[in-house]
């Protein structure tokens, strides 16, 4: 199960300086998560984005909240 949203985000050099995006498009996952967090749904960002499935949007959000889950060690 969590290999499936890791599927939908790639990272490539040559596309959008290497920042994580959705299936090999030009939508990074940022840009979906600055939209939801301006207070669109998803079903409006869909008609502005027609090439996102509703899956991206989870994947997006599964792929923030990976990178941002870390231990931090107090010294």
């Amino acid at each position: 199960m969590e290999s499936k949203w890791m599927e939908r985000i790639t990272v490539d050099l040559e596309k959008c300086g290497g920042r994580p995006c959705i299936r090999g498009m030009r939508i990074r996952v940022s840009d979906i998560i600055d939209l939801l967090s301006a207070g669109l749904t998803r079903e409006q960002i869909l008609e502005e984005l027609p090439d996102l499935e509703m899956a991206d949007f989870d994947a997006a959000l599964k792929y923030v909240s990976f990178t941002l889950d870390h231990p931090v060690i107090a010294v």
